[in-house]
C-alpha cells in the first residue's frame, strides 16, 4: 500500500499550511509540528485531515521522531 506525508498530502490537495489549519481548527504551528514528525495528530484530527486532503487513512504515513 502506497503510503504519503502529511505535507505531500496538503500539497497535492492545493492547500497551504495556513489554509488546512484553519479548515480544521487548529493553528498553523501545529500542523508544521505534525508535518514535521515532532509530535503525532489525536485520530480524530487525523481523520479531519483526510477528509480534507481525499485521502484514506491507511494512505498517510506520520514520520513521528522519538526524542
Amino acid at each position: 500500500m502506497p503510503q504519503i506525508s502529511l505535507a505531500a498530502a496538503r500539497v497535492n490537495a492545493n492547500l497551504t499550511q495556513k489554509e488546512a489549519a484553519e479548515k480544521i481548527g487548529i493553528c498553523k504551528e501545529t500542523l508544521i509540528s505534525w508535518e514535521k514528525g515532532k509530535t503525532i495528530p489525536r485520530h480524530h484530527h487525523l481523520v479531519q485531515l483526510c477528509e480534507l486532503y481525499n485521502m484514506p487513512i491507511d494512505y498517510i504515513f506520520l514520520p513521528y521522531k522519538l526524542a
